[in-house]
Order: structure tokens, then C-alpha cells, then sequence
């Protein structure tokens, strides 16, 4: 059995921030206290200086594989992912061929039983014409249902009211929804194609992507589940009229919840001017009004879960202009830091911090034994250098895709470390070895 102590550090964990050790043994942590003396048969890790958080849960990534690994693969973003302290991800379904059925599911599972370096759930896409495969699924067998309610790629947008009507009312999973709506989107772009034809300027994506499509999607989703009784999880919202549809209560204490994602904390539309097409998402980033509302909701109890959206596309394709470059951008490997860079602006606590990026995916999904430095929890731990300094560049990225909207860039903090069911995978920037990470279990009934 092999034991690590962590010993000086200051851990951050369920509201609190305090000095402890903490011992792991054989991949679980087994005690947390002021002081741990021990046996000559442990390895020390002496922290001093360093703060101790839970492993990021980052509940949507798009690892990109099977069919689209010219952009990314489960090997290649898991590395980039436990570099950035996400130690586990769920990841989406709009690959090729688009996980539809129970088949395809088992088919990721296992893909990433022989590569992930982090721990791994997958989403079931709904479609028109699956709904037997969502209600055959068993609870722990897929992490959520995702239903696109606005445009998407393949067979996976959902437009079919019925259709969306019977998701709601059988899944057996979470149902968690990318909620813009593709009439309003449609009309958008013929005005602004009338004006400017196919080379629209970015600066335009928020209005074509505009509020109004978001909220009459996100509405209707709220509007579902509150008639159906569903567990609905809505995923990357971006706009201030969104958070009135959200109570600002305890996570465990609701049936819809709500996520935004790191860069719609970080940028707003003036960034558009530099960034262009390399923070093309959908929904669009928007204004600093947005921006703002949402680290309030965050702030508040509104917003419930902060993840990446992590999608990386190549270079070449980002570069395309505005209709054919595609929407997405990588960001697994730096979204601690960009939540962190908040925390030194003063606009998150480090106990927000690890509320909403640790502890409440795994409330909302019922992610087990994950999530918290508790005692019989596995050991998924990141240790942090609040002033360690961080410059992204092209030698330290390492998405597939190979870029990142902050090249350049030089963040405050950075991770020390990473620990992935008690091991430490990766240590002031070197990947140590390929430990294989493990299946997501779910306590549901």
C-alpha cells in the first residue's frame, strides 16, 4: 500500500481555508488534520506556501474523439486538462459518429479506459429519433443526457417538440441542454448577410447569437423541467436577462441548475477587436453588463457549476472567416488559472472558487467519492502557487490543436501539482507518466 503525505499546506475545501496535512493512501485520502506524524514507510511532500484544492470536475469538454482527431483525442486533452488541476471531465457527444446510442457510449468508455489521464464520464446525445436509447439508459451508465436546443452538428439538434417533451419527461439521467434558438439565430444571420454578405464581422457574433435567442431557448428548458419534474442541468449561459430564471440557493437544494463557463467570466465583447475568431463560441461571449451579471450570479447562488466548454479546433480552421470558422476554443489546460486571475482581481473568493468548479459538478451529477478533500475520498488534489507566475506559450501548450487564446499571456498563479486518484501525474510543468485515470461513479438511485 502506498502512502503520501502532504504536509504545510493550506487546503481549501467546503467553505473553509485552513492549515492541514493530509495523508493518501492507496489513492484515498484517509486523514485531515493539523498535524499527521508518519511511518517511515510514507513519502513527505513538504507544501509550505502552497494552497490545496479538490481536482476540478469539468462537466463539458469536447475531447473530440472518435472521428475529429485532427483537432484533439482523449490521450492529448486529458494531458492538457491535468496540466490546467481538472482531474475529472464529462465529455459531450458531437463526435463522429455522434454518441447516440448505448453502443457508441460503451464504445468512448472504452477508449478511454486505455488512454485518459483523468478520471471520465460521457454524455448520450439526444436526437429526433432516440428516445428508446435515453430510456433504456441505466442511471450510471452515462452521466447526463445532452440535448442541443439550438443549432449543432449532424443528427443531434433537437427541434422536435414532442420529441423534446418525452426527453424531458423519461430520462433517467440528468438532462442538460445547450439552450439558443436557432429561428431567431437564422433570422439574425439573413440581416446581417443582407448587410455585409458572407465576410460579417465578428464583432457581430453576440448579436447574431443574441440574447434574445439565448433566453427564449433557456426559458423554454426552465419552463420543461418545472412541468415535467426534470433534473435539468443548462449549460454556458451568457447573459444577464438569463439569471432571473435562477434561484440564488443552495445547489443541493434544486432541481435546475446552472453553469457558465470560464471565458464568459473573463472576456466580454471589446475582445473581439484582438482576439477575433479565436473566441468564436457559441453562445457568443457578450457584453461587460453580461460579464458582470454573471460573476454576480456566481457570486450569489445563481449560477451553480463553472466548467470550460473546452473545443478546440485547428488553427487553419479558426482562421476562416466569420460563417466557416468554427465555434470553440481549448481551454482545459488554463481554466484554474483564468478563475484564479479572478480571485486576484477580487471578484471570486478561492472558497467560490472551489464551490463552484470542485464541489458542485459533483453535486449535480452525484459524482461519488470525488470532488472534496475528505477522508475516503479519492485522493484527485491540485496543489497551487497563488504568486507562482505563468506564462502560456507554444513550448507549454499541450492541446492537440496547439494554440490558445492566451499565448502570451502571463497569469498570476500557477499549478504546482496535480494528483489523480493519490498519484501525482504532473509537477511544475512536466507530465510525470501516464496513469490512466478512472470511470466516473455516480451515487443515483
Amino acid at each position: 500500500m502506498s502512502k503520501k503525505l502532504i504536509t504545510n499546506v493550506r487546503a481549501v475545501n467546503e467553505g473553509r481555508i485552513f492549515d492541514a496535512d493530509v495523508l493518501i493512501e492507496d489513492g484515498r485520502i484517509t486523514r485531515v488534520d493539523s498535524e499527521v506524524v508518519p511511518d517511515g514507510s510514507t513519502e513527505i511532500l513538504d507544501a509550505t506556501g502552497l494552497y490545496l484544492i479538490p481536482g476540478m470536475i469539468d462537466d463539458q469538454v469536447h475531447f473530440r474523439e472518435p472521428g475529429l482527431t485532427h483537432k484533439a483525442d482523449i490521450a492529448s486533452e486529458s494531458a492538457a486538462a491535468i496540466a490546467g488541476g481538472v482531474t475529472s471531465y464529462m465529455d459531450m457527444p458531437n463526435v463522429m459518429p455522434p454518441t447516440t446510442t448505448r453502443t457508441l457510449l460503451a464504445d468512448k468508455y472504452a477508449l478511454a479506459a486505455r488512454t485518459s489521464r483523468a478520471n471520465y464520464s460521457f454524455y448520450l446525445g439526444a436526437s429526433n429519433d432516440n428516445i428508446d436509447q435515453i430510456r433504456a439508459l441505466n442511471v450510471h451508465e452515462a452521466c447526463g443526457v445532452k440535448v442541443f436546443m439550438g443549432s449543432s452538428t449532424g443528427n443531434l439538434l433537437v427541434n422536435n417538440p414532442d420529441t423534446l417533451e418525452k426527453i424531458f419527461a423519461d430520462s433517467p439521467v440528468p438532462v442538460v441542454t445547450h439552450c439558443e434558438d436557432t429561428p431567431t439565430i437564422l433570422a439574425n444571420e439573413k440581416t446581417f448577410r443582407a448587410k455585409y454578405g458572407a465576410n460579417v464581422p465578428i464583432a457581430f457574433h453576440p448579436h447574431i447569437r443574441s440574447e434574445q435567442a439565448c433566453f427564449k431557448s433557456s426559458s423554454l428548458a426552465v419552463e420543461l423541467a418545472q412541468q415535467h419534474q426534470t433534473r435539468l442541468h443548462i449549460l454556458h449561459l451568457s447573459t444577464a436577462q438569463e439569471m432571473k430564471l435562477f434561484s440564488p440557493a443552495a445547489t443541493t437544494d434544486k432541481r435546475i441548475t446552472a453553469e457558465v463557463c470560464v471565458h464568459y467570466l473573463f472576456y466580454d465583447q471589446n475582445d473581439y477587436r484582438d482576439k477575433g475568431t479565436l473566441i468564436k463560441c457559441n453562445p457568443a461571449i457578450k457584453t461587460s453588463r453580461d460579464r458582470d451579471a454573471l460573476v454576480a450570479a456566481v457570486n450569489e447562488g445563481r449560477i451553480d457549476v463553472i466548467a470550460t466548454d473546452h473545443a478546440p479546433h485547428t488553427w487553419d480552421e479558426k482562421n476562416r472567416t466569420y460563417f466557416k470558422a468554427p465555434s470553440g476554443l481549448p481551454l482545459v489546460q488554463h481554466a484554474l488559472l483564468i478563475l484564479l486571475e479572478l480571485y486576484h482581481w477580487n471578484r471570486l473568493s478561492l472558497e467560490t472558487i472551489v464551490q463552484k468548479a470542485c464541489h458542485a459538478p459533483a453535486q449535480v451529477f452525484g459524482v461519488k467519492e470525488r470532488g472534496y478533500i475528505r477522508e475516503g475520498y479519492w485522493a484527485d488534489l491540485v496543489l497551487i502557487d497563488l504568486n507562482g507566475g505563468y506564462t502560456v506559450n507554444e513550448e507549454n501548450i499541450l492541446y492537440k490543436c496547439g494554440w490558445s487564446p492566451f499565448n502570451g499571456h502571463t497569469f498570476h498563479a500557477k499549478v504546482w501539482a496535480t494528483f489523480v486518484n493519490g498519484e501525482m501525474v504532473y509537477r511544475d510543468g512536466v507530465l510525470l507518466h501516464a496513469l490512466r485515470g478512472k470511470r466516473l461513479e455516480f451515487d443515483r438511485d
